[in-house]
């Protein structure tokens, strides 16, 4: 899919009693981003892997019982598009559920499409749409 999945608003009651116990392995190299990221996660009730890059996402990966994974697309040592390709290379990683973020608007001079990837979202993302995209590609996975 290369649109995000937001069938419906999800509220924080039904992703705690539906999602309180999934890990989701969140890949930014940008410390700051990635902390706001992660208190989101947090707040909505997942367990969070955090990881500053591809490198050390594939480690957290194989290492880690995770349940979903939420990459930027351009970082340093292996980039978001590549981990996708990695990730859906792996049978045992295959079936993660994966978000690509992208500060990036899309235009003519990007690509927007990662086959790789089940839903991208453009950064600054909202908490509810993200949030939201996340909680329904979970539930598609279950």
């Amino acid at each position: 899919m290369s649109e995000p999945i937001l069938d419906s608003p999800v509220s924080p009651a039904a992703l705690s009693t539906t999602l309180a116990t999934a890990t989701i392995l969140l890949v930014e190299d940008d410390a700051a981003v990635r902390r706001y990221l992660e208190v989101i996660l947090r707040r909505a009730g997942y367990e969070v892997v955090c990881a500053a890059n591809g490198i050390e996402a594939i480690k957290a990966a194989l290492s880690s019982k995770i349940d979903a994974v939420v990459t930027d697309a351009l970082m340093p040592q292996l980039n978001g598009h590549e981990l996708c390709r990695y990730l859906r290379a792996r049978p045992e990683l295959s079936r993660l559920p994966i978000l690509l973020l992208s500060g990036l608007e899309p235009n003519a001079a990007v690509p927007t499409t990662n086959e790789h990837a089940d839903a991208h979202l453009t950064k600054p993302v909202r908490p509810e749409a993200f949030t939201g995209c996340l909680a329904s590609l979970l539930r598609a996975r279950n």
